[in-house]
C-alpha cells in the first residue's frame, strides 16, 4: 500500500493551529494563575489590570518589526526564535505577585517575543497557501486561539486548585517547548513546486521574501483599506482581551461563581470561537470560489454580520446573572466575533499578498493597543465603581466594562463596509 502524503503547505497550516493554540493557552493560563494568586495576595483590581495589560505593551512594540524580519530572513526562523524566547521566561520566572518589577519585567519580555508570532505566520502562509485556500487557511490558524483558550479555561483552573499558580507556567513552557521542536523538524521554505496555483503563474518574488523590494510604508499608512483592516483588529482585540482577562474575575466576583466549579461550560465562549473561525472561512471560501459573491462583498458581509451580532450579545451579557446565561452571552459575542474574521482577518492577504506580514504587523499593533486600553481600562472602571461604592456583584458595575466593546463592534463594521476592498491594491 501506498503511504498517504499530506501536501507541505497542510502540514505548515497546521503546525500555525498548534503555534496559536499554545500561544492562547499561555495567555489565558497567565489570567487564570494570576488572577488565584493575586486574590490570595489581595491585590486590588486596577493592580491586576495593570499587570494583566503589560503583556500588551511588549507585544504592541515588536508587531512591526517582527513583520519587517520575518519578510527580511524568513517567517519560519522568527517563529522558531520568538517561541523558544517566551517558553524560556516562563520556565524561569516565579509567580509571586509581590514581585511586581520582576512580573512585569517578565511580561513584557513575554509579550514582545509573542509579538512576533502572527506577522511571521502571516509571512509564512503567504508563501505556502494559494488564493483559493486563504480563508480556510487563516481561519485554521486563527482557530487555533480559541481552541487554546477553550483548552485553558477548562484544565488549568483545576491544575491551580491542584498544584498551584506555577504549575501553570510550568505546563505552558513544555508545551511551547514541544511545539519549537516539532517546528525544527518538519517546517521549511517553500519550494516553488509544492504551491499549486490557480490561472496564470505568479510572478517571480511573489510568494517569495528573497526578492521583496523596499516596502511602500508611505502607501500602506495613506491606505484607506489598511485603515478598515487597522479598525476592525483594535475592536476585535478590544473585545476579545477584555472578555479573556476579566471573565474569570467577573465569575468570581460579578456573580460569586468558582470556576472550578463550573465544570466544562466555562470554555464554551471560545470552543464557540473555534467552531465559528472555521465555519466563516469555509463560508467565505465557497462564496468566493463558487463566484456568489466577489471578494469585496464576501468580506464585507462576513464581517457585519459577524461584529453587529457581537455587539448584541456584549450590550446583553450584564443583565444575565447567572453563570450560564453569561456564558451564552459570551458564547454568542465571541462567536461571531471569530466569524467576522473571516472578513478583515484574511483581507490582508488580499489587498498585500506580497507585503502580509507587515500589514498584519501594522493591523496587529492596533489590537494590541487594544489590549492594553481595554485590559487597564477596565480594572480602573472597577476601581472606580468600588470607590463609588458600588458592589461589583451589582450589574451597574460591569455595564461599562461590555457596553465599550459593543459600541466599537457597530463602529468598526461601518467602517469597514465603507472603507475596505478585496481586491489587490499593492503589487
Amino acid at each position: 500500500m501506498k503511504s498517504i502524503s499530506l501536501p507541505k503547505r497542510y502540514v505548515i497550516v497546521m503546525l500555525t493551529f498548534i503555534c496559536t493554540c499554545v500561544c492562547y493557552i499561555e495567555r489565558v493560563g497567565f489570567s487564570i494563575a494570576y488572577t488565584a494568586a493575586a486574590d490570595a495576595a489581595g491585590v486590588d483590581q486596577s493592580s491586576k489590570g495593570m499587570i494583566l495589560s503589560t503583556f500588551y505593551y511588549g507585544y504592541a512594540c515588536s508587531q512591526v518589526p517582527g513583520g519587517w524580519i520575518a519578510q527580511k530572513i524568513g517567517g519560519r526562523r522568527v517563529l522558531l526564535f520568538s517561541f523558544l524566547l517566551w517558553s524560556l521566561t516562563c520556565a524561569f520566572v516565579p509567580l509571586d505577585p509581590n514581585r511586581v518589577t520582576v512580573l512585569v519585567i517578565a511580561r513584557l519580555l513575554v509579550g514582545v517575543a509573542q509579538g512576533f508570532i502572527f506577522p511571521s505566520i502571516h509571512t509564512v502562509l503567504a508563501q505556502w497557501v494559494p488564493p483559493h485556500e486563504r480563508s480556510r487557511s487563516i481561519s485554521l490558524m486563527t482557530s487555533g486561539m480559541y481552541f487554546g483558550a477553550a483548552a485553558g479555561m477548562l484544565v488549568l483552573p483545576n491544575l491551580v486548585k491542584l498544584r498551584g499558580p506555577q504549575s501553570v507556567f510550568i505546563v505552558e513552557a513544555t508545551l511551547g517547548a514541544i511545539w519549537s521542536l516539532l517546528w525544527f523538524m518538519y517546517a521549511s521554505d517553500p519550494p516553488r513546486s509544492d504551491l499549486p496555483i490557480k490561472g496564470k503563474q505568479k510572478t517571480k518574488g511573489e510568494n517569495g521574501v528573497k526578492t521583496m523590494q523596499n516596502i511602500p510604508w508611505k502607501r500602506i499608512v495613506l491606505s484607506w483599506p489598511i485603515w478598515a483592516i487597522v479598525a476592525n483588529n483594535f475592536t476585535f482585540h478590544y473585545a476579545l482581551y477584555v472578555l479573556m482577562n476579566w471573565l474569570p474575575t467577573y465569575f468570581e466576583m460579578g456573580l460569586n461563581s468558582s470556576l472550578q466549579e463550573m465544570g466544562s461550560t466555562k470554555m464554551m465562549p471560545y470552543l464557540n470561537m473555534f467552531i465559528f473561525s472555521n465555519i466563516g472561512g469555509v463560508i467565505a471560501d465557497h462564496l468566493i470560489t463558487r463566484r456568489i459573491l466577489t471578494v469585496t462583498n464576501t468580506r464585507k458581509v462576513l464581517n457585519t454580520v459577524g461584529f453587529v451580532i457581537a455587539s448584541f450579545a456584549l450590550m446583553a451579557l450584564p443583565l444575565f446573572r447567572t453563570a450560564d446565561g453569561v456564558v451564552l452571552c459570551a458564547s454568542v459575542a465571541l462567536g461571531f466575533l471569530a466569524l467576522g474574521r473571516a472578513g478583515f482577518a484574511v483581507n490582508h492577504m488580499d489587498v498585500a499578498p506580497r507585503y502580509a506580514g507587515i500589514v498584519m504587523g501594522v493591523s496587529n499593533t492596533a489590537g494590541t493597543l487594544a489590549g492594553i486600553v481595554g485590559v487597564d481600562l477596565t480594572g480602573r472602571l472597577l476601581e472606580a465603581a468600588k470607590n463609588a461604592r458600588l458592589d461589583l456583584t451589582s450589574p451597574d458595575s460591569w455595564r461599562a466594562v461590555f457596553q465599550i466593546p459593543a459600541w466599537l463592534c457597530i463602529f468598526s463594521s461601518f467602517v469597514f463596509l465603507l472603507l475596505s476592498t478585496g481586491e489587490k491594491i499593492f503589487d
